[in-house]
């Protein structure tokens, strides 16, 4: 679980420092993985139509949902693994 932790941390401060900019459904997956890894399932409310960058990080969220976030961690290094 350490070391689990310790690459997820890695993975996190590696996103900031990828080579070129990930397309966007890339980012809201990387966005997704890592809210399910630190906060859980999504139980917050869904933003309005007004709010399309909002509504596109909640469903990538939200989609996650049931994920275990050792899975969830997991999933995020490895895609941050292979965007490097």
């Amino acid at each position: 679980m350490a070391d689990l932790n310790a690459a997820f941390q890695a993975a996190v401060a590696n996103s900031k420092n990828l080579s070129e900019r990930p397309d966007n459904a890339t980012l809201l997956k990387i966005y997704g993985l890592y809210k399910q890894a630190t906060a859980g399932d999504n139980s917050e409310k869904k933003p309005g139509f007004g709010d399309m960058v909002g509504r596109a990080k909640w469903d990538a969220w939200n989609g996650l949902k049931g994920t275990s976030s050792d899975d969830a961690m997991q999933q995020y290094v490895d895609l941050i693994e292979s965007l490097s």
